[in-house]
């Protein structure tokens, strides 16, 4: 498959660079100035695009490469990816899904314990008091019980939190409450995790009424995606003591992070790792690489969206 040309749309993981490279014809988008300027000189070349959640292809990268057979994105996410033009040119699209499941729900319960222990404003010395809530029995509520959020919710009933949950039909079998309203699951919640996928009805599903809700003595984690929360909303609401903390792992205007947010002192940031361990980016690259090896080969997709 060496004269196959696989378009990577950013950096990645230098495991997936390097096995690509070993098995396709691999270009690399970060080395033009823009897609229309890559499509200008290659775009005949490129029958398969490897997206991730930091660079997409919308609707026009996918008109620029004409031989454009399949799109695998190195995430779960897809919503950077065009599916009404994907599925208009009958281009299938594959995501990593599972693989990456307990490393991100980790990073949910760390960004908590974070918050509550104080620890990255921890002093240096045992000179002062250094007095913080405990996780163990707050009550978490859940936005999006799939596959990431149960994980989570598994994690937080190890430390004695009852557990509720939001989403878009309620899931019986899961034992925990379910809420119909996120404005009541926010209520009744002191932390609120946000895990569920990001559409437009999902887009801002925390503003400003559910960040009021959650209140002076709760705090938000989102490990989903950037536009799930309002952040201007989200930095008054720090500012003036309306919710008594935030962990963030995503923002809404990525790779950019807001000043604010920097700033504030009841706030926990990362960089978009939640699957950025070294186990998991190695699993996320093999499932690529095998839809890809599948869709060339002729077999069936592993793990396909459409």
């Amino acid at each position: 498959m060496e004269s196959v040309g696989v378009l990577m749309t950013c950096p990645m993981h230098s495991y997936i660079q390097e096995e690509l490279a070993k098995r396709f014809n691999l270009f690399k988008l970060w080395h033009f100035p823009s897609f229309a300027a890559f499509a200008e000189v290659h775009g005949n070349s490129v029958r398969a695009v490897v997206a991730s959640v930091k660079v997409g292809v919308d609707a026009a990268a996918i008109d620029s490469l004409p031989k454009l057979e399949i799109v695998s994105t190195y995430s779960v996410g897809y919503d950077n990816i065009d599916l009404r033009k994907c599925r208009e040119k009958d281009i299938p699209v594959t995501n990593t899904p599972n693989v990456l499941t307990d490393d991100v729900a980790d990073l949910a319960i760390a960004l908590a314990l974070s918050l509550f222990c104080r620890i990255s404003h921890s002093p240096r010395s045992n000179s002062a008091p250094h007095i913080t809530p405990k996780l163990s029995g707050k009550a978490v509520g859940i936005i999006g019980l799939g596959r990431i959020g149960w994980a989570i919710a598994r994690r937080a009933e190890a430390f004695g939190c009852p557990i509720g949950y939001h989403s878009r039909s309620e899931k019986a079998e899961s034992g925990y409450k379910y809420y119909s309203n996120v404005l009541d699951l926010a209520a009744e919640s002191e932390v609120l995790v946000v895990a569920c996928t990001l559409t437009p009805e999902t887009r801002h599903i925390v503003n400003r009424g559910v960040l009021d809700a959650l209140g002076p003595k709760g705090i938000l984690i989102n490990i989903g995606r950037g536009p799930h929360v309002d952040e201007a909303e989200l930095v008054w609401a720090l500012r003036e003591g309306r919710v008594g903390g935030a962990g963030l792992d995503v923002f809404e205007k990525e790779p950019d992070v807001r000043e604010e947010l920097v700033r504030l002192e009841n706030v926990v940031l990362t960089p978009h790792v939640g699957s950025d361990t070294v186990e998991t980016c190695m699993a996320m690259a093999e499932l690529v690489i095998a839809n890809l090896e599948a869709h060339f080969l002729g077999n069936p997709l592993l793990t396909p969206i459409i």
